[in-house]
């Protein structure tokens, strides 16, 4: 997934527009770093993607979306994300005491023989042996 600056992103209306059209659904993973889910489809799971946010102006820089990845184009989970973020109703930087270093939800730890899950690695729970 490349990533790149808002001002190098084509700023697309139509991502905008379909972007309230749409209901989503956000959680974050990590600080920076929000699972959107296009929660209109009829399967929502097989459209989950992760928005990644520059953590100085808390702008939408990178989606693991087909539209992002391919095109590099600004997209409609970037611009929910954005009007998310802008209005209050999401904190994609919460302080690093926010969750306690809870246990993600997919945590499969037990199962792994001490090893550490990915889930607990990607949100900086545990890390990787060397």
């Amino acid at each position: 997934m490349s990533t790149k600056s808002p001002s190098e992103l084509e700023a697309d209306e139509t991502a905008q527009k379909r972007a309230q059209w749409v209901q989503f659904g956000f959680r974050v993973e990590s600080p920076g770093m929000v699972e959107v889910t296009n929660e209109s489809h009829e399967n929502p799971a097989d459209h989950q993607y992760v928005v990644t946010l520059d953590n100085v102006a808390g702008d939408a820089m990178a989606c693991t979306c087909p539209h992002h990845v391919h095109r590099s184009a600004f997209c409609k989970h970037m611009a929910a994300v954005e009007n998310a973020t802008d209005n209050g109703t999401l904190d994609a930087f919460p302080s690093e005491d926010y969750e306690d270093n809870a246990e993600p939800e997919d945590c499969d730890c037990d199962g792994l023989g001490g090893f550490p899950c990915w889930p607990c690695v990607r949100t900086g729970r545990k890390e990787l042996p060397n």
